[in-house]
């Protein structure tokens, strides 16, 4: 009997059991590369190490990612992909990883710390129930926080965008005044404002919790150039949308920070 690689255990048998449980390839990311690999100086030389890819990453909805699967070979233990899809899970701020050969599954709940064995894929409902119980997110605020992006663009957030997109929304979707996000230069700060700033528009939140108005916003910066370009590039899609660039203020200052 030959040996099944780990493509022939996902095609053959990943791939029908989360099927049976309830994804569809519209929840399946398959063989989704989330870096590009970090940048090593050694001397005068720059080598660029490999790339982190998820045999599966699984979203409850398009733009909110939920769990990672790791394939193995069939000759191989369930449980040997668990380690790799924890490490990924943790870099995605995911809290459920799973690791099969193709027949046992292995999970890892990160959000109660226990690893079980199973014998299908828990379904799309099933996880996210427990991702609102372990992490206390109200239903109240479900549907604001699973709305989707922006894409219209052509641009789709990366991986620390999205983190960075949903964890600033459900902290202000929750009640919290202050927000603090920090990222490096060049890893998309504009893209993250541009994206969280549509999702409470696009949802009508705002501080007093009238349903009928959107909220409004300010866009500070220490210079000019900081402010027109994304007004004028990444935030133009708003300029289309009814009534909300004037809910959107666009401010520079000077004085240091």
């Amino acid at each position: 009997m030959p040996v099944l690689t780990e493509a022939d255990t996902c095609r053959k048998y990943v791939l029908p059991k989360l099927y049976a449980s309830g994804w569809t390839d519209d929840h399946i990311n398959e063989q989704r590369t989330f870096t590009d690999g970090r940048i090593v100086v050694a001397g005068n030389r720059t080598v660029r190490r490999k790339q982190k890819r998820a045999d599966y990453l699984l979203r409850y909805r398009p733009d909110f990612a939920i769990a990672i699967v790791e394939a193995k070979a069939d000759f191989k233990k369930p449980a040997d992909g668990l380690g790799q899809a924890m490490e990924y899970a943790q870099i995605l701020g995911l809290k459920f990883a799973y690791s099969t050969n193709g027949h046992g599954i292995v999970e890892h709940d990160f959000t109660t710390g226990l690893e079980s064995t199973l014998e299908n894929f828990p379904s799309p409902d099933e996880i996210w129930q427990r991702l609102k119980y372990g992490e206390n997110i109200p239903s109240e605020i479900v549907e604001r926080l699973l709305t989707p992006y922006y894409h219209l663009s052509g641009k789709s957030p990366r991986y620390y965008q999205e983190i960075a997109i949903n964890s600033a929304i459900r902290a202000i979707l929750q009640g919290q005044k202050r927000v603090l996000l920090t990222l490096a230069t060049g890893t998309g700060k504009t893209v993250v404002a541009f994206q969280t700033c549509y999702k409470l528009w696009n949802t009508k939140w705002n501080r007093d919790g009238d349903p009928g108005r959107r909220p409004r916003m300010l866009y500070l910066a220490d210079r000019n150039i900081l402010v027109d370009d994304p007004k004028d590039k990444i935030f133009a899609p708003f300029a289309g949308l009814d009534a909300l660039m004037p809910s959107i203020l666009f401010k520079a200052f000077r004085g240091d920070l």
